[in-house]
């Protein structure tokens, strides 16, 4: 079985319907892979996975995450308590640069890799928002995870109050 991954490839659809073809080696970093591949893998025909909640952009960087790797070098285990505010201290330069993108980009990240259940991904993609909010307002947090304030400035001063004495 295990032979048989190393030159197979799989069928990875986005969103839209843009196929990218993986090695299975690689896509095998995602367990939705995994469990969707089965013990199917001795099959001759490529298997198409389709992923109905991620981008092709996305995906593409998904992709690009999962090659590097795989290929390159495994990213160091993110653990806690973090030992820096700095994503360049806890993961290495490439890994720190993949996820130096627009916000918009890694909360999509964020989400193929919980989707696609790419452990590793999800986390260095929720380290990164966990740096992007470390030491923000309430106010702050609200605006970036787009939260509208559903207290009453009342609510608001009560809990305040609340926090203040603990």
């Amino acid at each position: 079985m295990d032979g048989d991954d190393v030159h197979g490839t799989v069928k990875l659809v986005s969103k839209e319907g843009d196929t990218f073809e993986v090695p299975v080696e690689i896509a095998k970093l995602s367990n939705l892979v995994v469990t969707t591949l089965g013990e199917d893998d001795d099959e001759e025909d490529m298997v198409e996975i389709p992923l109905p909640n991620v981008k092709a952009t996305v995906l593409a960087k998904v992709i690009e995450y999962c090659t590097h790797y795989k290929q390159v070098e495994s990213m160091t285990s993110i653990t806690t308590p973090l030992k820096s505010n700095r994503i360049e201290e806890i993961v290495q330069e490439w890994y720190a640069d993949f996820v130096n993108v627009d916000q918009t980009l890694l909360f999509e990240l964020v989400t193929a890799a919980n989707f696609m259940d790419i452990k590793a991904l999800l986390d260095l993609t929720c380290l990164a928002v966990s740096v992007l909010i470390k030491g923000k307002s309430a106010e702050e947090i609200r605006r970036i995870f787009n939260i509208s304030n559903d207290f009453s400035p009342e609510e608001e001063d009560d809990q305040v109050v609340r926090e203040e004495k603990s």
